[in-house]
């Protein structure tokens, strides 16, 4: 079952939206997708300063990090 999704606005430049509408046209995934792929990029990139109960792995990567 696909998961409920929130309306918003983003903008981005030009350039991003005529690449996004080409990549588009080749493969037919929906621009909105990638702008989700996107963000759930951003998200996992971030994801230590995001509030919340760290997992082991995150626990032993700030280990060997720190």
């Amino acid at each position: 079952m696909p998961r409920k999704k929130i309306s918003t606005t983003v903008y981005i430049t030009p350039e991003q939206a005529e690449r996004l509408k080409l990549l588009h046209d080749r493969t037919r995934v929906p621009v909105a997708e990638y702008i989700r792929q996107g963000i759930d990029l951003v998200l996992e990139q971030y994801r230590g300063a995001l509030p919340g109960q760290l997992s082991l792995d995150d626990l032993g990567r700030r280990e060997r990090e720190g």
